[in-house]
């Protein structure tokens, strides 16, 4: 099996485990505990049980060059604690498939960075591949339904878009440098830290570990106390997505990770109608088959041509 499959296969692993934790965290969310607290025992969790497995089976990935920190920095701080952080609020003020409509906005941003600020070249078919898989997206939100805005939600939604734009580009150039295990472990090391700085670990509202929890929709009226919940966010909704996403951007690109990663919102679609019997019509129907034709596309073109991203 060749990298380029290989890395489409971990980003659909991701995207997979992405789109099943936001209904997860949004049922932790919505029993009181606010976003910046879930980020915060996400990066938590997250970081121990590696931590743990490093110092049993890899010790080597815990070597840095501390020259690089500030990168890493920056890395950790927006590409981790950002992009949880800014989702979370976005989801909390919002529809969960239009945050991630703006929130995967991301390849768009990423292409035009590669094209106007790399000065590099970017093949005509991966703009329509682009496109094709946005408008996609915008048909299965079905936008034009007169949807009322929160203001807050969309200007973290963008930001959302943003730290993703960022740590899609920052862990392709780390990903040539560094191992999947290390660019994880100062990632959400940082993230931790950045969160306990700014939210002391003592004030955090422990309540919720012990809180019983509505899994509604087909679940409904079965309860899970909030600590099996937030489990479940950290290994399922963490742990196995941020690996795949690191995995795949090193076995193809930044511009291919994020487009794949347009799976999300059609694959949190197919999670909903089975979990909470909501339904596909026959527009967003269109729109589902538009996002995999534009991922379809994206791949192939990153197959046939290696002028993407930097080598």
């Amino acid at each position: 099996m060749s990298n380029q499959r290989k890395g489409v296969i971990a980003l659909f692993i991701a995207a997979l485990a992405f789109s099943i934790n936001g209904i997860v965290s949004k049922l932790v969310l919505e029993a009181g505990l606010s976003p910046w607290r879930m980020a915060e025992v996400r990066s938590t969790g997250a970081f121990t049980a590696f931590l743990i497995y490093l110092l049993i089976f890899k010790r080597s990935a815990l070597k840095f060059d501390l020259k690089a920190m500030p990168e890493m920095l920056v890395y950790g701080i927006i590409g981790y604690a950002g992009v949880q952080a800014f989702y979370f609020v976005a989801i909390v003020r919002m529809p969960v498939s239009v945050g991630l409509i703006i929130e995967f906005t991301a390849p768009i941003w990423i292409t035009l960075w590669i094209r106007y600020v790399r000065k590099q070249y970017v093949p005509r078919t991966m703009w329509v591949a682009v496109m094709l898989a946005f408008s996609g997206l915008l048909l299965i939100a079905q936008v034009w339904k007169g949807l009322t805005f929160d203001g807050i939600g969309i200007i973290a939604a963008f930001l959302d878009a943003f730290a993703l734009t960022a740590y899609f580009l920052l862990g392709e150039k780390w990903g040539k440098r560094a191992a999947t295990e290390t660019l994880m472990i100062y990632g959400f090391g940082i993230s931790m830290l950045f969160w306990w700085v700014t939210f002391p670990l003592w004030t955090y509202p422990t309540e919720i570990f012990t809180k019983e929890i509505d899994l509604r929709g087909q679940l409904a009226g079965v309860d899970a106390q909030g600590w099996v919940l937030i489990l479940f966010v950290i290994f399922v909704g963490t742990i196995i997505p941020y690996t795949g996403n690191l995995i795949g951007i090193k076995k193809t690109s930044a511009s291919s990770a994020a487009i794949i990663g347009m799976l999300e919102p059609v694959l949190a679609g197919i999670f909903a109608w089975i979990w909470l019997s909501e339904t596909f019509n026959a527009i967003q129907l269109v729109g589902a088959a538009a996002v995999i034709a534009g991922i379809y596309i994206a791949t192939k073109v990153r197959a046939t041509t290696q002028q993407i991203v930097p080598e």
